[in-house]
């Protein structure tokens, strides 16, 4: 099992390193499966581990999004005259400004979406259920309307990011630079994903997910977990953004940096058709959902939207568990729950 596990790890990893030079007309394609895959574990973390299914976090995707660009920008130049007057055109960055800003605007973009996540988190966490649920969407929707009313990050017109400094390559490398540090987020994402659930917090997310009423009875203290995975996630997904917006190049505020509609829907369809609750679902589930959804954003261009209904239709009706849960009801011996010497002793400190 051991062995087959580090066969998988070390593929992806080839694949991950290999793939722009084997697909070179696909790099920001396979960029952002790395990005959706980060948006689905994420996303698991409450709605699949801890059973709380939620639409807010897109709102930490668009957060750390104007983060990002907003200080690579505001450490050199005025934000305000950026936004007023197309600032790629009349400032110019050199290339270690541009990297600073964008290293200074990453870390700040996990840093402030988590900080965000653990205050509001003190006010929602405990709403259950469908009004979790809504509550969270109504946060989604009213970050957008608020970010189109803010004349500093240009408000309803959008922003632009900072293009990349002439001088340093051409838009290969800029694309390179990019899927790389996408896809090292990925690994960074995935393995201390694969860590939390093995120690006490991953029990306690479940036994919440289970029954909260008991865990709290058995004496756990669950907000403090509940809000440590909302961090979590925020932490993450605040990162995606920022590296969103830089590759896209453009930001606005409902149709890209708080996209509920498109990526916020997204990963609560990747996570649960992959197979929610589980490591690898969220994985699974972002890799099918791409290839489906690009497939069809090439061939049947006017039809994706139908096509994407109907694929929601599909794994509600024919997968309610997602593709792992399938893959572990028909085979077992293959995909089923492994308990190892780690997690019969996590188990026992939780009891």
């Amino acid at each position: 099992m051991i062995k087959n596990k580090l066969f998988i790890y070390l593929l992806i990893l080839a694949f991950g390193l290999a793939a722009p030079y084997l697909f070179p007309a696909y790099k920001l394609q396979i960029s952002i499966l790395w990005i959706l895959i980060i948006l689905s574990l994420t996303w698991d973390v409450q709605g699949g581990q801890m059973g709380y299914n939620t639409f807010g976090n897109i709102l930490f995707f668009g957060l750390g999004m104007y983060l990002c660009s907003s200080i690579q920008i505001g450490l050199f130049f005025p934000l305000a005259e950026w936004t007023a007057s197309g600032g790629e055109k009349t400032f110019v960055h050199t290339p270690t400004q541009y990297f600073q800003g964008f290293f200074v605007g990453l870390i700040l973009a996990g840093i402030i979406p988590a900080l965000v996540a653990a205050f509001i988190g003190y006010g929602i966490l405990g709403l259950r259920g469908h009004y979790f649920a809504i509550c969270t969407l109504g946060l989604a929707i009213a970050a957008g309307e608020i970010a189109g009313g803010i004349e500093l990050i240009g408000a309803g017109q959008g922003m632009t990011s900072p293009p990349w400094p002439k001088g340093i390559g051409d838009t290969e490398l800029r694309s390179e630079f990019f899927y790389y540090i996408c896809f090292a987020l990925m690994i960074c994402t995935f393995l201390f994903l694969r860590w939390a659930y093995q120690t006490r917090f991953g029990l306690v997310l479940n036994a919440i997910r289970d029954n909260e009423d008991k865990a709290e009875a058995m004496g756990i203290y669950t907000m403090r977990y509940k809000i440590t995975g909302w961090v979590v996630s925020a932490f993450f997904v605040g990162i995606a953004g920022g590296l969103m917006g830089n590759m896209i190049g453009y930001i606005e505020p409902v149709e890209t940096a708080f996209a509920g509609r498109t990526f916020g829907v997204f990963m609560v369809i990747m996570a649960i058709l992959g197979g929610k609750g589980t490591l690898w679902g969220p994985v699974i589930g972002a890799t099918a959902f791409h290839v489906f959804k690009e497939g069809f954003w090439i061939f049947f261009l006017g039809w994706q939207y139908v096509a994407l209904g109907a694929l929601i239709v599909v794994v509600v009706v024919f997968f309610p568990e997602g593709i792992m849960g399938w893959l572990r009801e028909k085979y077992p011996e293959r995909f089923g729950e492994v308990i190892d010497e780690a997690d019969r002793k996590a188990q026992v400190e939780l009891k």
